[in-house]
């Protein structure tokens, strides 16, 4: 929809059960999200379509689900304990805070902020005027390091407690397992290890939304490869990132690559598949070509030889990792943004969620057409299909505001018990996108349903 605006899609998610702020009877905490019924759902949808495309169908990618609390060395060895911080300063006139890195590189996108030190960001802003965005004024404080990282303590005693974090990210359960899943998996490279998980980032100046989060979750995963292949595989997963949002739903002209100029020191290359959100075109996810760095360094750190025996020519080696990662929550907002329409009727206007079958939240609405007489017959067929798939149930109104209420939550289907029902065992099946209404047989319904959901 053109000129959709995040406050509406906030709205929206609200009244209909998407998504609600956090801990909203203690007046929220920002940028916090309850994923509500219909919400939940989508979200959980989403995360199964990925782990199918990407897992089940792939033989040589296993899955793990690692700890949020790791060995503190992991994060050491990662370089997030070291310099995982963000250079933040506060416009003294309006309060608002801003990065540092991203005021110098938005006023001239040809200097590369992240290696200056604070003194010589400071110097760089106040020899260049750069205002702020927000009021215009040059009034700016110092420039402090905010920690990315949540820092909780560990045991029982006071004074003798260890320092571990929340996990920033979840590719290290990936590698911290690269031994593990090879060797009980007997797992020949290339081989990727994925995961779905939270992951935390205090983040000082988060928001819209769903889309930059303290508290969020990932579908990634990890391909260790020869560096001889790895450029290959790095070209694929871009071209199959990129198909499975289309897959999902996402339109082709709000999807575009993003290739990073500036890598970090590690990275042989990476890139961002961006949409185009309300906010302006954002990244969706990435795909980096991170080279050895990552296991090479567990390696260091742990004393482990994280080398890889090739079963056929006997050479040892680290492996390069291609590395892809999504948001869940961050997809879940694009495709909340993509799928709603306010569609003009001939005499009506309704909102409908135009989301593919195999993620919608709900498959088919149940709809006794006169509440007293197809009830006990209605919620037959309810607990005959939700054994196979996700149903609703609504017996309250006209069947016209069911209909439009089954819409804007995106069910594609309602079936309608009618006397025809009891009589015929038939019943009205109504798609949400064409409104078209067919007659089948309840036979015949599971697996009509089942075709139509499949990804």
């Amino acid at each position: 929809m053109e000129n959709l605006t995040m406050e509406k899609i906030v709205n929206l998610c609200k009244q209909y059960g998407f998504v609600f702020p956090g801990s909203e009877i203690y007046d929220g905490f920002a940028n916090t999200w309850d994923f509500g019924p219909v919400g939940n759902e989508l979200k959980k949808n989403i995360k199964n379509a990925w782990w199918k495309r990407f897992v089940q169908e792939d033989m040589n990618t296993y899955g793990v689900d690692a700890s949020i609390l790791m060995n503190p060395k992991v994060w050491e060895a990662s370089g997030h304990v070291a310099s995982f911080s963000d250079p933040k300063m506060d416009c003294k006139k309006c309060k608002q805070r801003f990065r540092a890195d991203n005021l110098i590189e938005e006023f001239d996108s040809t200097v590369a902020a992240e290696g200056m030190t604070n003194e010589e960001m400071e110097k760089f802003i106040d020899d260049n005027n750069i205002k702020c965005p927000n009021c215009g004024s040059k009034d700016w404080s110092e420039i402090k390091q905010f920690k990315l990282m949540f820092e909780t303590s560990r045991g029982t005693v006071e004074g003798n407690k260890d320092s571990v974090y929340l996990r920033p990210e979840t590719c290290q359960g990936e590698y911290v397992n690269f031994l593990n899943v090879q060797r009980t998996a007997r797992a020949k490279i290339p081989f990727a290890i994925a995961q779905i998980g939270k992951s935390f980032r205090n983040e000082i100046t988060p928001g819209n939304f769903l889309f930059r989060t303290i508290e969020f979750e990932q579908m990634e995963l990890q391909k260790f490869c020869k560096e001889d292949d790895s450029f290959n595989i790095y070209e694929d997963y871009k071209k199959r990132a990129l198909e499975f949002v289309k897959d999902l739903g996402l339109d082709a002209d709000k999807l575009r690559y993003h290739d990073h100029d500036k890598l970090a020191h590690y990275a042989k290359a990476a890139c961002d598949i961006q949409y185009k959100f309300p906010i302006g075109w954002e990244e969706l996810n990435g795909i980096h070509h991170r080279g050895t760095w990552d296991l090479s360094r567990h390696s260091e750190f742990s004393g482990k030889s994280m080398e890889y025996l090739d079963p056929e020519t006997n050479e040892k080696y680290i492996p390069n990792v291609i590395e892809y990662s999504i948001g869940a929550d961050r997809l879940t907002l694009a495709i909340l943004c993509n799928s709603y329409e306010e569609e003009t009727l001939e005499n009506d206007t309704r909102e409908v969620m135009h989301f593919h079958p195999a993620i919608a939240p709900y498959k088919v609405a149940i709809l006794p057409l006169v509440k007293k007489y197809h009830t006990d017959k209605a919620k037959e067929v309810f607990n005959m299909l939700s054994k196979y798939f996700m149903c609703t149930y609504d017996e309250t109104g006209s069947i016209g505001k069911r209909y439009r209420r089954e819409d804007v939550i995106g069910t594609p289907y309602c079936i309608t018990i009618d006397d025809e029902t009891l009589n015929n065992n038939t019943v009205t099946i109504r798609d949400r996108d064409t409104m078209n209404q067919i007659t089948l047989s309840l036979d015949d319904v599971k697996d009509y349903i089942e075709d139509k959901i499949r990804f």
